[in-house]
């Protein structure tokens, strides 16, 4: 059995106590800002109090808390490489994978690696195209990227214009990659308020792709209220120049300006109000897939895909802020979904908040068809609590493919990546994780993890700020998954690990 202990003595599970309870109270009672989620192009940069920083001072001196970038992870994880950015300095944000090479989102771009030696990946290509968030995916030839910041052109030379003007144009890019060392932007679709994220719905001749946008405004011409739906596009494999959008399913109907969805405050205090989807996860095996709706969590069914239908639809109106992402389990009757309290901007994994927000909710799916239901289980946070200068929060996360078990890989921001199992979903637990310590002492600041995933043996983890580093872990819990193999991954388009053609 894998003991868990770091590489230095991390002693404190329930961090320090300080000002941080005046950051609690703000939480609790603001309104739909609280949970502005993800960082913008600048990410967060708060001063923390000189009394907070000599805490944090004295914690890491105690051995409660790891040093300034010193990185501390269990006895089960390995550390095999760090590729800091490159040309994009901007943030990075998602991945996807192919074959032998990564693909990593940044909001100056995306980069390409071949990591077919994980301990050492080399760059293959880096692509200039500002348009936060640069969410991205693969599939085929086709590269998928996500542009949710308003632009004065869909062109890779566009510049930041206010999504006030009419001519302002946000929404997804498609490159061809036929030539991997060349990719070759072939196509774009301008989508209602964006695409913050998206997700493939992937057939032979077509791929469709599910849009996921919000905050509409009355000032915004191609972003008005209500916005209670998604984008789907449909794009020809053959013929992406001919991708469109096909359908605009309304996801949350109901009267009036603002659509059905959660209302947020003052109704719901410190909960988003639902203007559109964050996140959205598919299972095409079960037809299956699982929204992550600001202040709704939803699960429908992708029978037809162009036309998702919803089947069931919860809200936690005590401990989430803003519904974030989703994860199915392998047997498809669990959901974990995650709550991106504070937005990706504050520092959220103390002991004030507590073990409850701002964590991932798991919920069983009872039932089968169009009368399944989710029913909540419990809620799972890392108790290694951070720094008062550090951003944390539950983030972009994998299955690890294991059969008999449910176990996930999720990224915290500063908190790190967390290996953790929801065999029980009623007693979910951590069995390991790596981090890094405070990039600064005196401000709060977002950096840390944006998404962490299991691929082909290895973790693999897009550092906001320290680029990419690929993890491998050694536990007889998760040895099994070393022998399960992909053609490719997109987590939001998650394969059936056991029953592939």
């Amino acid at each position: 059995m894998t003991l868990l202990h770091p590489t230095r003595v991390r002693r404190r599970r329930l961090g320090v106590a300080t000002a941080a309870a005046g950051l609690l109270a703000t939480l609790l009672t603001a309104g739909p800002a609280v949970a502005t989620p993800d960082p913008g192009d600048t990410p967060a940069q708060q001063g923390v109090s000189s009394g907070q920083a000599a805490e944090d001072r004295a914690a890491i001196t105690s051995g409660d808390i790891p040093g300034v970038d010193e990185i501390v992870h269990s006895d089960n994880i390995e550390h095999l490489a760090n590729i800091p950015k490159d040309a994009l300095k901007g943030t990075n944000s998602d991945l996807a994978f192919q074959g032998k090479y990564a693909f990593a989102g940044n909001y100056d771009g995306f980069r390409i690696f071949d990591i077919s030696n994980p301990k050492s990946p080399t760059t293959v290509a880096q692509v200039l195209c500002p348009g936060g968030q640069n969410d991205i995916s693969v599939s085929g030839n086709l590269v998928f990227l996500s542009t949710d910041s308003s632009r004065s052109d869909n062109s890779c030379n566009s510049t930041s214009q206010p999504a006030t003007e009419k001519s302002s144009w946000e929404g997804m890019k498609i490159f061809d990659i036929s030539d991997i060392r060349n990719p070759k932007y072939v196509a774009a679709v301008e989508t209602a308020c964006g695409s913050h994220t998206h997700t493939l719905v992937p057939e032979r001749r077509n791929v469709y792709v599910y849009v996921s946008s919000y905050s509409p405004s009355a000032t915004f011409p191609d972003c008005q209220p209500p916005h209670d739906g998604i984008s789907v596009i449909k794009v020809p494999r053959k013929a992406p120049e001919k991708s469109a959008i096909v359908n605009f399913p309304v996801l949350f109907p109901g009267e009036g300006p603002d659509g059905g969805g959660n209302p947020g405050s003052p109704t719901n205090p410190g909960v988003s109000k639902t203007t559109g989807c964050h996140d959205i996860t598919v299972l095409p095996s079960k037809d299956l897939a699982a929204g992550a709706c600001m202040g709704d969590g939803i699960l429908f069914s992708i029978e037809d895909p162009e036309h998702p239908k919803v089947i069931d639809r919860i809200q936690d109106n005590v401990n989430f802020a803003f519904w974030h992402s989703a994860t199915f389990n392998q047997k498809a009757n669990k959901v974990v979904f995650t709550d991106e309290l504070g937005g990706g901007g504050a520092a959220t994994c103390n002991a004030e908040i507590g073990p409850n927000r701002g964590a991932d909710g798991i919920y069983d799916i009872v039932g089968k068809g169009g009368r399944s239901k989710l029913v909540f289980r419990s809620y799972f946070k890392i108790d290694r609590h951070q720094a008062d200068a550090e951003v944390c929060v539950a983030h972009n996360g994998s299955i690890i493919p294991v059969k008999g078990r449910d176990i996930m890989v999720q990224a915290w921001y500063q908190g790190g990546v967390s290996v953790w199992d929801f065999t029980d979903s009623s007693k979910p637990k951590e069995i390991g994780y790596f981090e890094r310590g405070p990039v600064t002492l005196d401000r709060v600041t977002t950096a840390g993890p944006w998404s962490a995933y299991y691929y082909n043996g290895y973790v693999y983890s897009n550092d906001i700020a320290k680029g990419l580093d690929v993890l491998k872990i050694n536990d007889r819990r998760t040895d099994p998954a070393k022998r399960v193999r992909l053609p490719e991954l997109n987590v939001q388009t998650q394969p059936d690990y056991f029953d592939r053609d």
